[in-house]
């Protein structure tokens, strides 16, 4: 098969060596050869011979055939033969396609492998990814429950942050506010939105917001909490005190971001406090005022036992008497023991001036001086100087406990000599007396150091024996004189005596007091009415119109001295205590400004007028006093118009035990002019808007009171007894007029009382008020 293959091979590299022409012709030549040789082999086989004729024929058919058939053989060895090298060339290029595709299945195969590795690695991947987008849903499903959590925990937060009755607000690094809860917003009246930004300056006053922004910054520099106790005031005008606590403020990083405040209101706390501490000044204040008022007729016990001891008796009157005087003595002892185990640090003193019979008094002191020294041998010197008045307006029991208190003193430090008291009197203006007592002793004296400190609680000085007693005589005896107005003071040189000086003033009782007279009729004036109460307006507006009168009224001093300036009145009605600037300082603004023809302006004040000349010089042309009346307005006007007073008589419609009563409460003189003036109707309207105001007013009062603030304590008071004058409950006036007046020398000590009194009481003088109007015809 392999030589057949061969011999294939070759014969058609000869026909493309030789072409086909000259294989064509080599080829005829070998088939007319070998036909000629077979033909001949055949017949000479068969026919044992061979003939010519057979070889020519098989030449000549040779001849014929064999080059067509060799021809035709040759092209289609030829064609097979290109069809072979096409072919070779196919299969050369089928095995480089093959090789290729060998190269390329390895290569896919390759790839296959990397992209099943890769597919793998993808389906992996997406395996992870569709792991990590069910982990991102599950973290973004807990993301938005733990959101869901903190905004419901953040609106619980702020939910009871704003429920809180506690202030809470926060303020970044400049010292401005960032956040607040609604206790905030109420106290400084504004919004969380309106309070960002601001600063302390912004919201409140110059003194609280130093004092606030101070701790904020203390925070700050030394990131530790700052504690402190706050009044603040309410948009309303009440005030509240707050426990103040800052602390730093911390952001989520733990970066420091700014000061966390809170505030909590101890107001009820500091109103028991002062509770606590008045219960306690009450009952040492009654403790030592009990003690020392019956000291004195203790010491008339004391001493009258023992002058009696003196005299003859027999035994059974000595027993007796021996018994008052050691149980006297024993009950002295008591007081001090008592006084000793409750000191006190804080006084009470109610000074009761009423008419005392000067004469008799001193006779009293006299008696009793006489009655000490007698008990040590001593000599009394009691001497006046000046003329005594018959009566005298003053609180006799202090005054003696004062002057006993002294010439106990005298007698227990001086062992020989005398005692002097001598009383000096002179008179002063305004019906006034002055006064003044000396008590001389030639005891002990005081050194230079003890005068100093004599007058101190328990003080005691210690002389040639030692000082018994309490040590608290002197300085009660210091602040009652302080509370009478006067004063106290000692002179002493050691081993030579001491001199105490006790001088004040009193009123004479037989002072007159002005009267009008009756009048005539009454010009019609244009007038302007400056007041900011209501109520007053009112009142002061009815009676005016009453009386003929046109009124236009100004609630401040801005828009007073605006209208004045721009418009032409008769006469003008000026308030002194006004909400922005006082009377005083509008007169003077009015009076500099020389284009205006001022009319005559007349003061009005809460304040008790003792000398109209001060309001004179002040700028006004006159001055008169709330509650404004018909009577005075009327005399005013006459006065400032050359006019005859005219006086209004009050209807009584009361028995006179009721009239008397009811003349404690209301003043009803005004009243029936307020009646004849106004109306049943229109009294009792300005009776109910006093209700409606009065519970403000108070409220202000009472968180006033309880900070200590005493300018605004004043002002209320001024409030208060403007506004219950009007209605005319003088009771109520004149326990305001009490507590608006911060120059007494016991104010303190009383303003506690006063405001409890209008407290508790206003309502049901209201409640008579309301009653009397309704009994009254019209």
């Amino acid at each position: 098969m392999m030589k057949i293959r061969a011999w294939a091979q070759y014969y058609v590299d000869m026909l493309v060596k030789l072409g086909v022409i000259r294989f064509s012709i080599l080829s005829a030549a070998t088939v007319i050869f070998f036909s000629i040789t077979i033909q001949a082999s055949i017949n000479y086989i068969l026919r044992g011979q061979v003939k010519l004729d057979d070889l020519y024929a098989a030449i000549l058919f040779a001849i014929i055939i064999t080059p067509w058939v060799v021809f035709f053989l040759s092209i289609v060895v030829q064609q097979l033969e290109h069809s072979r090298k096409r072919l070779s060339k196919m299969v050369y290029k089928l095995q480089e396609v093959r090789a290729r595709d060998l190269q390329l299945q390895q290569e896919l195969q390759v790839n296959l492998i990397e992209l099943n590795a890769e597919f793998e690695e993808r389906k992996k991947a997406e395996a992870d990814r569709n792991q990590a987008f069910k982990d991102l849903e599950n973290e973004v499903f807990h993301r938005e429950q733990a959101q869901l959590i903190v905004e419901e925990r953040s609106a619980l937060v702020r939910s009871f942050i704003d429920s809180s009755p506690d202030l809470v607000y926060y303020s970044n690094e400049q010292g401005q506010f960032s956040g607040c809860n609604l206790a905030m917003e109420a106290l400084t009246g504004k919004i969380e939105k309106e309070l960002i930004g601001l600063t302390p300056f912004d919201v409140f006053d110059t003194e609280i917001a130093a004092k606030f922004a101070a701790t904020d910054k203390a925070v700050l520099n030394t990131k530790l909490p700052e504690t402190y106790e706050q009044w603040l005031t309410y948009p309303d005008g009440h005030k509240a005190c707050f426990e103040l606590r800052k602390v730093p403020f911390f952001g989520r990083r733990n970066e420091y971001i700014g000061v966390l405040g809170y505030g909590r209101d101890i107001t009820e706390r500091k109103k028991y406090q002062d509770a606590l501490e008045k219960a306690s000044r009450d009952k040492t204040t009654f403790i030592s005022t009990i003690s020392h008022e019956l000291r004195t007729p203790l010491n008339g016990v004391v001493g009258l036992s023992r002058i009696l001891l003196d005299s003859s008796l027999n035994a059974e009157q000595r027993q007796h008497l021996n018994t008052i005087y050691v149980s006297a003595q024993t009950m002295g002892n008591i007081f001090n023991d008592i006084i000793d185990l409750d000191k006190f640090d804080r006084r009470k003193f109610e000074i009761i001036n009423q008419p005392i019979e000067f004469r008799s008094f001193l006779n009293d002191i006299k008696t009793l001086a006489l009655l000490q020294v007698a008990q040590k041998g001593l000599v009394l010197a009691f001497e006046i100087f000046g003329d005594i008045p018959d009566f005298i307006n003053a609180d006799g029991t202090r005054l003696r406990q004062v002057l006993w208190n002294l010439v106990s003193n005298a007698v227990k430090f001086t062992d020989s000599g005398e005692i002097s008291i001598r009383i000096f009197t002179s008179e002063e203006a305004n019906n006034k007396i002055g006064l003044t007592f000396e008590v001389e002793d030639t005891g002990i004296g005081i050194s230079a150091a003890g005068q100093d400190k004599i007058f101190a609680m328990y003080y005691q000085e210690q002389g040639s024996k030692r000082a018994t007693g309490t040590g608290i005589g002197l300085s009660v005896a210091k602040s009652l004189m302080t509370a009478m107005g006067g004063d106290i003071w000692v002179r002493s040189e050691l081993g030579e005596g001491s001199c105490f000086t006790i001088e004040f003033d009193v009123d004479g009782v037989d002072s007159l007091l002005p009267s009008g007279t009756a009048g005539s009729e009454q010009i019609k004036l244009s007038v302007l009415l400056v007041e900011d109460i209501e109520l007053n307006v009112t009142v002061c507006t009815a009676i005016l119109n009453k009386l003929g009168h046109t009124v236009e009224v100004a609630v401040d001093g801005r828009s007073a001295i605006q209208m004045a300036e721009n418009n032409s009145y008769d006469l003008i009605f000026l308030d002194i205590n006004l909400p922005d600037i006082s009377g005083f300082e509008i007169i003077k603004i009015l009076r500099e400004n020389k284009t205006l023809e001022l009319p005559p302006v007349v003061a009005i004040t809460a304040n008790v007028i003792n000398n109209r000349q001060e309001y004179i010089e002040k700028g006004m042309n006159d001055a008169i006093s709330k509650p404004v009346s018909i009577n005075a307005v009327t005399g005013v006007i006459n006065r400032l118009f050359n006019q005859v007073e005219k006086k209004v008589k009050p209807k009584l419609h009361y028995t006179a035990d009721d009239q008397e009563m009811l003349d404690e409460y209301l003043d009803i003189d005004l009243l029936q002019q307020y009646l004849d003036t106004l109306g049943k109707d229109l009294l009792l309207q300005s009776v109910r808007f006093f209700e409606q105001t009065m519970p403000h007013y108070l409220t202000l009062l009472n968180t006033n009171l309880t900070a200590r603030d005493q300018d605004a304590i004043v002002d209320e008071a001024h409030k208060i007894k403007g506004a219950a004058g009007t209605v005319g409950l003088m009771r109520i006036q004149q326990v305001s007029q009490l507590v608006q007046s911060p120059d007494q020398p016991t104010w303190w000590e009383n303003i506690d009382d006063w405001v409890e009194q209008i407290n508790t009481e206003y309502q049901h003088d209201v409640k008579r008020l309301k009653t009397w109007i309704e009994s009254q015809d019209g």
